[in-house]
């Protein structure tokens, strides 16, 4: 993706001054060729850091070698103090690991202790209000160590990302939609810069690209991915015009951010104004890793982001929106999929969808829209049924008292026919009924989320737990009451 950092990836390896280096040493080279082995790239520090001045020294070795995160890894106990400020001197997404004893014949000479040092580390990073990734179990063989890495990977290139990223709205969100607007003095705590704008800056900015050279070469490309479904040809050189605007803002106001998303107001006046709707041109941006979120959905745009950075691939942001009708389950879900009716839903919006994410893709105009609009000024949205698969339904929300929470489920699109409008698709998540009700309900969620395709909820929950989100919510199986949850229902 264009929009998002590459991980330069580091290791150290740390050792307790009474135990041997050597055996640290030893055992960190291990990791690094059974990571090697697998594929991965990673600067091996030489340096195996015993106090404070070991300490200063391999932070500016991995730093001079374009290391922008990090792996520590306890090969012995480790030094609790030394191996906490790597932390704090590196200023990067950071990994905790330790080693596993490797044969019962060693552990007279060879036995490391590092199952405890993970202790102290913990309680030590603590203490220093540090936070940092430590693996479900932490504590492995230099292939597990390995694969621990792996997972680690999205996750620091998340958090780079967020570091380096910056939201431009253009607003104000429309009437009616408070439940899209949040405090954004959560954005500066995650690291993330935001740029607020009106949308006649935005007005302004497009009638000034108007006869822009490159517009039909933007509206050739349009046309060569629509195909078929190019229904609308005359409104391209203004989609056209609009991307271009969107991109040149991008790069002219990301100042000293290196990575740029949109939250941007999208009706009512925009369509009379502007003479079309944004959608197609939201979903190509998506496709290129510059999420762009409707209806000035500033926390929708950072989660796409998000999601972006752990797959690598296109997202995109629905409204959690209608319920599956019952004739539609008995007849095509019913008996074929493990679902109950409860579990289904219909995830939607206006056109905002990648093309290469839809089953089949066609230009229309906005059908809510157009109920209260002449219907040539609602032209522009991309629509058609999201191919199937497994997914990932996500959102990091500030609530209105500037607390941060998120939600994770994992689930799937079915293929089933929507016969409906938008970008649109049946989704089905185990116990959704329950998590709808006690999740998005009860904690107060807006009704957009975000929606990666694939299935990430393991690496996701990482990530909103190293940005410090206290309360993630999840779709709990059945055995798992929630805590609001009546018993006797």
């Amino acid at each position: 993706m264009k929009n998002t950092p590459e991980v330069k990836l580091g290791i150290i390896a740390v050792s307790r001054d009474c135990f041997p280096m050597t055996l640290s040493a030893r055992r960190r080279a291990a990791v690094v060729e059974a990571y090697q082995k697998k594929g991965g790239e990673i600067y091996e520090c030489p340096v195996t850091v015993e106090n404070e001045l070991d300490m200063l020294k391999a932070v500016g070795e991995v730093k001079e070698n374009g290391c922008n995160a990090l792996v520590v890894f306890l090969g012995n106990f480790g030094p609790e103090t030394s191996e906490t400020l790597i932390a704090k001197e590196f200023c990067g997404p950071i990994m905790y690991a330790a080693a596993a004893e490797e044969t019962g014949e060693s552990l007279l000479d060879d036995r490391g202790d590092a199952y405890c040092g993970m202790l102290n580390l913990s309680y030590n990073l603590k203490l220093r209000n540090i936070r940092a990734y430590i693996p479900e179990y932490p504590v492995g063989t230099a292939e597990e160590v390995a694969d621990m890495i792996a997972d680690f990977i999205p996750i620091a290139r998340t958090m780079i990302g967020l570091s380096k990223l910056k939201i431009i709205s253009f607003g104000p969100r429309p009437q009616d939609f408070l439940a899209c607007n949040a405090p954004i003095k959560q954005l500066y705590n995650l690291g993330v810069e935001i740029e607020e704008n009106s949308e006649l800056d935005l007005f302004a900015a497009f009638n000034e690209h108007q006869d822009d050279p490159r517009i039909p070469a933007v509206a050739e490309d349009m046309a060569k991915e629509l195909g078929e479904g190019n229904k609308l040809p005359g409104i391209l050189p203004k989609l056209a015009q609009y991307e271009v605007t969107l991109l040149d803002w991008a790069k002219d106001h990301k100042g000293s951010r290196e990575f740029v998303v949109f939250a941007n107001k999208c009706w009512p006046s925009f369509q009379t104004q502007f003479g079309f709707v944004p959608c197609y041109v939201n979903s190509r941006l998506a496709a290129q890793g510059m999420p762009v979120s409707c209806e000035v959905d500033i926390y929708g745009a950072l989660s796409e982001y998000i999601g972006t950075c752990i797959s690598q691939d296109v997202v995109t942001l629905l409204d959690i929106n209608n319920s599956v009708p019952r004739d539609m389950y008995e007849n095509e879900i019913k008996d074929k999929y493990p679902y109950t009716l409860k579990d289904t839903f219909m995830g939607f919006h206006c056109g905002n969808t990648a093309a290469c994410k839809l089953s089949f893709k066609e230009m229309r105009n906005q059908k809510i829209m157009a109920r209260t609009l002449p219907k040539e000024v609602t032209y522009g949205t991309l629509e058609g049924d999201i191919m199937p698969g497994e997914i990932t339904f996500f959102r990091l929300q500030s609530t209105a008292d500037a607390r941060l929470r998120a939600y994770v489920a994992e689930g799937e699109i079915l293929p089933v026919a929507t016969r409906s409008f938008g970008a649109i698709a049946v989704f089905a998540i185990p116990e959704m009924g329950r998590f709808y009700r006690h999740v998005l309900i009860e904690k107060n969620y807006p009704h957009h989320g975000a929606v990666a395709f694939g299935h990430y909820g393991k690496i996701m929950f990482e990530v909103f737990k190293y940005l410090g989100v206290e309360e993630i919510g999840f779709n709990q199986p059945k055995e798992m009451r929630y805590p609001t949850e009546n018993p006797f229902a």
